[in-house]
């Protein structure tokens, strides 16, 4: 039985880390969520720029996504500024209370004063620290750990090194009913069928065809063909050469697993086992997407040094090239490219990224936390009104 040592949560779940963060319900108090965090030392910043001027199926993902954050394992503590307008944040307070979080609601609208606002969110923000020291972590089994999969900046290496040990880890993984979840739909068209052929019911390989299906089509709609744009530049440069090399790479992260379910953007799962959620390819949105759907790790694997990090969320950076490694060697945490140069195999690496994970669990930081890397931002489906 492998455990790690995290927060247990009063709705049952378990952080890996133990945040107190400000977050804004809409774009507009961006500028004070960032001042308010300043405040109390400790405190994280959650911004964003969604929340107003969308329709209604942007508007339920903007609140899913923010819900998500808030009453993430990972956090103990969160204060969520908002307006009385926004019809968003008293929505969010309730449903997370229901559900046993630590919130707080402070609207713009509803204090005397901005000073007074600021006065209120410092006092809380204090005391929510102050409480967070006492949380102690505990051991627990890692069947309570979802972990995100996702890639960035990919190179020739990465479906030969770095993927497929994820894919690896992956099986592993969810033998010890752990639940992994891959992201990023648009990496996966030229090679849906695969995915589609590991589904556990034909209802969920149809869901997943369908998604990939709808998601192209929106693409078009907007005069673009997502096959003849694919590979990216970046990823030419970095020795790919068709759209289905790279979705055939991108999707060895996936290992072997059946494919238990299909989840749509910030949602969380309601299986364990392999799990794929839809998400844009940007790996910014699609990192804040998985979080929101409550993964308390994210394995990111890259083979040109992408430095995405998550303000809630360890991300840990997988090179699949050595030459990658020793010269980001502050950057990346688990070097693949060992495959390649044959001193390790990807079963072995597999079990190497399985320990990193226990071990960033327990509370070990990934470069991109020591580095304060912190991006956030929400998948948008349609323009602003």
């Amino acid at each position: 039985m492998k455990t790690f040592n995290g927060y247990q949560r009063a709705d049952g779940s378990v952080g890996v880390r133990n945040h107190v963060i400000v977050i804004n319900a809409i774009g507009k108090l961006a500028g004070f969520t960032r001042k308010m965090a300043q405040l109390v030392p400790g405190v994280i910043p959650v911004v964003h720029q969604g929340g107003e001027a969308q329709f209604p199926q942007d508007l339920t993902q903007t609140v899913r996504t923010l819900q998500g954050i808030a009453g993430h394992p990972n956090v103990s503590a969160a204060l969520i500024l908002g307006m009385k307008e926004d019809n968003l944040t008293h929505v969010m307070e309730e449903q997370l209370n229901k559900e046993r979080h630590h919130v707080k609601v402070l609207c713009l609208d509803e204090e005397r004063t901005i000073t007074e606002m600021f006065k209120k969110g410092k006092q809380w923000l204090k005391t929510a620290v102050e409480n967070r020291r006492m949380e102690k972590r505990v051991s627990v089994d890692v069947s309570k750990l979802i972990v995100g999969l996702e890639c960035g900046g990919s190179d020739a290496w990465s479906g030969i090194t770095a993927n497929p040990a994820i894919g690896c880890f992956s099986d592993y993984f969810v033998k010890d009913e752990g639940t992994s979840i891959l992201a990023e739909t648009t990496e996966a068209i030229g090679a849906e069928h695969i995915i589609a052929e590991r589904a556990v019911h034909p209802k969920v390989s149809a869901k997943f065809i369908d998604m990939v299906k709808e998601y192209e089509e929106r693409i078009k709609e907007t005069g673009q063909d997502v096959r003849s744009a694919n590979p990216s530049p970046g990823n030419i440069a970095g020795g790919l050469t068709t759209l289905e090399e790279k979705s055939l790479g991108c999707i060895k992260k996936g290992g072997n697993a059946p494919l238990n379910e299909v989840i749509d953007y910030a949602e969380p799962p309601t299986k364990k086992g392999f799990v794929f959620m839809n998400t844009p390819g940007y790996d910014v949105e699609s990192v804040s997407g998985l979080a929101a759907g409550g993964a308390q790790i994210v394995l990111f694997s890259t083979g040109k040094g992408s430095p995405t990090g998550s303000p809630i969320v360890p991300v840990i950076k997988i090179g699949s090239n050595s030459e990658l490694y020793e010269t980001m060697a502050e950057h990346i945490d688990v070097n693949a490219g060992k495959i390649m140069e044959g001193s390790s195999t990807r079963i072995e690496m597999g079990e190497e990224i399985y320990n990193t994970v226990i071990n960033t669990a327990s509370g070990n930081k990934t470069t991109a936390e020591k580095n304060g890397n912190q991006e956030f931002a929400i998948w948008r489906l349609a323009e602003t009104i």
